[in-house]
């Protein structure tokens, strides 16, 4: 089962022109709240806006992101089986199911590893699990076109992430696409992009490369 988290927030400089991504806002509400940062490979826990723990975590490889953004808990779930560990704590992201779970693969914590969910040692997990309601607010940290030094990947038919999300909105925006900006790279974005190609005159593909995040005022 994939699983995965977006990128919202970059808090240092790069050279590329990185746009606000189009994502869920969850309002902040209830008593507990969970912070991710990716690149530290660190969750964080907090209570009435104090810091009262802190874990290492594994998260997404860069082929298959965590998904940056803010999002809630929406499930609380045992024993998946041995890749989940004892529980799990799912979130409401658009593209997929993704979430917060425990390892059979302890030795990947603190790595890029995943295909998009947030692993937790085992014992962390259920400390976790036992601790946060159904409700509670996770952001996740970074920007949705990946960290500073990667260039934006490109994107065709089958995708899914807060990247196809941005472009959706770039294109619906710019009135070549009527669908739901969801985060699937499905046909109707596909001719979408085609559309948006052949009114640019460029190649006529479908994909979304280095040249339309530039169109679009992503990347320079």
């Amino acid at each position: 089962m994939m699983a995965l988290c977006l990128a919202l927030f970059w808090t240092g400089h790069t050279a590329a022109a990185f746009a606000e991504p189009s994502l869920p806002i969850v309002a902040g509400e209830g008593e507990y709240a969970i912070e991710v940062y990716p690149v530290k490979h660190r969750l964080v826990v907090k209570k009435k806006g104090q810091i009262i723990k802190k874990y290492a975590v594994a998260v997404g490889n860069p082929s298959t992101p965590t998904p940056i953004g803010e999002y809630k808990v929406v499930y609380k779930g045992k024993n998946w089986g041995p890749a989940f560990g004892p529980r799990w704590l799912g979130l409401n992201v658009p593209w997929g199911i993704y979430g917060i779970h425990g390892t059979n693969r302890s030795y990947s914590i603190g790595q890029h590893a995943s295909h998009g969910c947030i692993r937790m040692n085992n014992a962390n997990v259920l400390e976790l699990y036992d601790m946060i309601p159904l409700g509670t607010k996770v952001t996740i940290y970074g920007h949705v076109l990946g960290e500073p030094q990667q260039n934006p990947r490109d994107l065709a038919e089958g995708d899914i992430g807060g990247d196809v999300q941005l472009i959706q909105s770039r294109l619906k925006s710019a009135g070549f696409f009527e669908g739901p900006c969801d985060g699937r790279f499905g046909p109707g974005t596909s001719a979408a992009v085609r559309k948006f190609q052949r009114d640019r005159q460029m190649r006529q593909d479908g994909v979304v490369s280095r040249k339309i995040y530039e169109e679009f005022g992503l990347w320079e």
